[in-house]
C-alpha cells in the first residue's frame, strides 16, 4: 500500500500534474484557464498542494522529499553526469503513457456526449451544433474529476518505475525536454485514438434526425 502511494505522489510530482483531481485537465487545456499558474515556489502554492492531498499521501510526500533531499545533500560534491540516452527515452515514455490514457478520455467522452446531447436535448431545444460540442466537453471536465486518479494509479500498476535519476539529473535540461516531449506525445496519441466514437456516428442519420425534428406536424 504504501508502495502504491508513494508511485501516485511520483507520478503527480514528476509528471508536474497539478495535485487535484482535474490536473489531466489543465494539463490538456481544457479547464482552469483563468487559474494562476504560479509554480511549486511560495509559500502560498506549497500550502495550496499540501491540503490537497490526503493523509496517506501527504506522509509518502514526506517520505520521498527527505529521501530526495538526502540524496541531493550526499551527491553535493560529485560532479554531474547528463543522463544517458536509455534514461531519456525512459523518461519520454514514462511520461507518455499516462496522457494517452488522459487524451482517449477527454475526446471519446467528449465525442460522446456531445452528439447524444445535440441527438436529443441539443434538436428539442434548437441548440447549435457547437453548444452541443461545449456540452459534451463539460461532461468530459466532470467525468476527469474521479477517472483522472484512476488513470494515474492504472499507470503505476503497470510496471512504470519512476525512472532511476539523481537529483541533479532530474533538473537537468534534458530531462526536463523529454518529460514535456512525453507529455505531448501522450496527449496527440491519446486524441487521435479517443476519436474512435466518430467511427458509429453517420452524418446521414443526425441530418435526417434534424430534418424530421424541423418539420412541422
Amino acid at each position: 500500500m504504501l508502495r502504491l502511494c508513494a508511485a501516485s505522489v511520483r507520478l503527480r510530482l514528476g509528471l508536474g500534474l497539478h495535485p487535484s483531481r482535474v490536473s489531466w485537465q489543465r494539463q490538456l487545456g481544457t479547464h482552469g484557464r483563468k487559474e494562476s499558474r504560479e509554480p511549486l515556489n511560495s509559500p502560498k502554492r506549497a500550502k495550496e498542494f499540501i491540503y490537497r492531498l490526503q493523509a496517506g499521501e501527504r506522509s509518502c510526500l514526506l517520505q520521498e522529499l527527505q529521501n530526495f533531499e538526502s540524496i541531493a545533500i550526499a551527491q553535493e560534491t560529485v560532479e554531474p553526469s547528463p543522463p544517458t540516452a536509455a534514461q531519456i527515452k525512459y523518461v519520454l515514455f514514462h511520461n507518455t503513457l499516462p496522457f494517452i490514457g488522459f487524451g482517449f478520455l477527454d475526446n471519446a467522452i467528449m465525442i460522446s456526449a456531445g452528439t447524444q446531447i445535440e441527438l436529443s436535448i441539443g434538436i428539442t431545444l434548437g441548440i447549435s451544433t457547437m453548444a452541443a460540442a461545449a456540452l459534451g466537453n463539460l461532461v468530459s471536465d466532470l467525468a476527469g474529476l474521479g477517472l483522472a486518479g484512476y488513470v494515474e494509479a492504472l499507470a503505476s500498476r503497470l510496471g512504470m518505475q519512476v525512472p532511476e535519476l539523481t537529483p541533479k539529473q532530474v533538473d537537468m535540461w534534458q530531462t526536463r525536454l523529454s518529460a514535456h516531449t512525453g507529455k505531448a506525445i501522450g496527449v496527440v496519441i491519446g486524441c487521435i485514438l479517443g476519436m474512435f466514437p466518430l467511427f458509429f456516428i453517420s452524418d446521414d442519420e443526425d441530418k435526417k434526425a434534424k430534418t424530421d425534428k424541423a418539420k412541422p406536424c
